[in-house]
Formats: structure tokens, sequence, C-alpha cells
């Protein structure tokens, strides 16, 4: 058997194990919640697991060489690598996951050019939209089909999540609908996400990435308000988790 080199992504929400070969072939790929102790469930997920080295990202990234004594690579690295290897064209790659969101821009040769990082607000985060969903009564997996399900949105005002969570059970009350709350709620992070993506690249695919790209209607209006073409990975929470595991494959 060759040599297999793995990747692992410590985020907020859950946590990506992938290993690659050494044609970069994924080979097996693990996930699981972060829950309150991201080490002990980084450890259950690699117990087992065969690989010769491994890479963190992700939040958690830090915790983990530390207690592994392991190489770590950023998230927009690891991001921008993993998106290349699935759309080897692509100049701009926007991952949204539980705790932040980053726009990047890629050079011709896959580094990286620009990016933007939003981390220091829930608001346009995957935590946010989680808060929301609950809020309106929706399940996170039903959330976006429901928002489809409108023609229209409510424009909701304030992009602080205790302001925002106020303000959607205030629309409740009023009777208004759920869906086109919900819709209002999209709308709100794309028009964030729309920003940070135009600061660093005006054209071009955008490579849609982490846990909020499976959303469908995030998905949707990102393509429409960007007037872009929105390519995402049949498992678009895998993406930095393969881009570690890739560039751990490149040391020598």
């Amino acid at each position: 058997m060759g040599k297999r080199f793995a990747g692992i992504d410590i985020g907020s929400r859950t946590i990506e194990l992938v290993v690659v070969d050494t044609s970069g072939k994924i080979v097996d790929s693990l996930q699981t919640d972060t829950g309150f102790d991201p080490m002990t469930a980084a450890r259950k997920l690699i117990h087992g697991m065969d690989y010769d080295r491994i890479m963190a990202t992700g939040y958690g990234r830090n915790l983990f060489e530390i207690s592994f004594d392991t190489l770590t690579v950023t998230e927009i690295k690891a991001h921008a690598t993993g998106a290349r290897t699935f759309f080897p064209d692509a100049h701009t790659v926007l991952d949204i996951g539980g705790q932040d969101s980053k726009a990047i821009s890629l050079f011709e040769t896959g580094r990286v050019k620009k990016f933007e990082m939003n981390d220091r607000c829930a608001a346009g985060t995957g935590k946010f939209l989680e808060i929301m969903a609950k809020t309106l009564g929706f399940d996170i997996e039903s959330f976006g089909r429901e928002a489809l399900l409108s023609e229209k949105d409510i424009a909701i005002s304030s992009m602080c999540t205790v302001f925002a969570e106020s303000e959607v059970t205030s629309l409740i009350a009023g009777g208004k609908n759920r869906r086109e709350i919900a819709r209002g709620l999209h709308t709100s992070v794309i028009q964030r996400a729309a920003g940070m993506i135009n600061r660093v690249s005006s054209t071009g695919d955008i490579v849609f990435t982490g846990g909020v790209a499976k959303n469908p209607c995030m998905r949707q209006l990102l393509a429409e308000t960007l007037g872009r073409n929105v390519l995402t990975p049949e498992d678009p929470q895998l993406v930095g988790a393969l881009g570690a595991a890739l560039l751990a494959m490149e040391i020598p």
C-alpha cells in the first residue's frame, strides 16, 4: 500500500477528516459533531485511521497541533487548495461555516491572491441561520427549501443576531408569513457575502464551500445577486479537510 495523507478540519460545528492517496484521490472520509470537547471528538475520528501524515485546519487547528504534535494550515489556504481540486479553473471561493465566512480570490496558479473574512459577528454565518431557523420553527435541513417556496421576502433590518431574532419574533407575532421571513433572512446573509466577494473578485465562477453551501436558497440567491455561476462540490463540508490533506502530501 502506498502512502496516505490526512487532513482534518476542526470547525465550530463539525469536524471533517479526509484521507488521500499519492494521486490525491480521496480514499476515506469521516465527519462528526465538534461538541463541547473538540480534541476528544478529533481523537475518536482519527482512531484506527491509516495515514502517514496529518495536517489540521479550522478554528481548532492550533489546539490540535499542541495535542497531536502535527502541522497546521490556515482555513484560507486549505479551502483554496480543496476548491481548485474540484474546480481547477476556479478563481473565487466563498466559504461559509458555522462560525465565520471567507471570500477568497486566487491567482491562475491557485495561490491565494486576496481574501476577506468575517469572524467577529455571527451574522452571515451558519450559526446565524441555525438560530433563525429555530426561531421560525424550521429545522436547518429544510430551512433553505422552505425559503425558496416564497416568491418574495420580508426585509430584516438588523444583522445583529440578537436583534434579528427579536425582529423575527415580532414579525411572527404580527402574523407575517414564515417563508417570506425565511427568504428575507437568507437575503440578508447573501448581501453580506456578496459584498465580501465583490471586494476580492468581480468576475468569474464562484466555488461555494462549507456547511451553508448545502442550503439551496443560499446557492440560488448568491447566483442571482451577483449574476455569476455558483459551483458547489458534492460535499462542500469536506473541502477544507481535503485541502489540508493535499497540502500534507506536498511536504517533502
